[in-house]
């Protein structure tokens, strides 16, 4: 794993996440201390979020539509 400090990440922010993209995890320092980690999303995370997005699709395909709008957008900011 690469370190990188955060100002450099700053200026090299492109390269930073072609990096990223060819597999490499890269560690963002600031002041000299790990804050955050840059990895590339594993194909599971992908196919898990995928997942979860076509189950809350279908939940709401299957719900009945509840309550009618009778207010305006503009009634929202009174």
């Amino acid at each position: 794993m690469d370190t990188i400090s955060a100002s450099e990440a700053n200026r090299r922010f492109s390269a930073l996440l072609r990096a990223v993209q060819q597999g490499d995890s890269v560690t963002i320092l600031s002041r000299g201390r790990a804050v955050a980690v840059v990895e590339p999303v594993s194909a599971t995370a992908r196919r898990g979020r995928e997942g979860a997005r076509e189950a809350l699709l279908g939940r709401l395909q299957r719900q009945p539509v509840t309550g009618r709008r009778d207010w305006t957008r503009d009634e929202l900011y009174d």
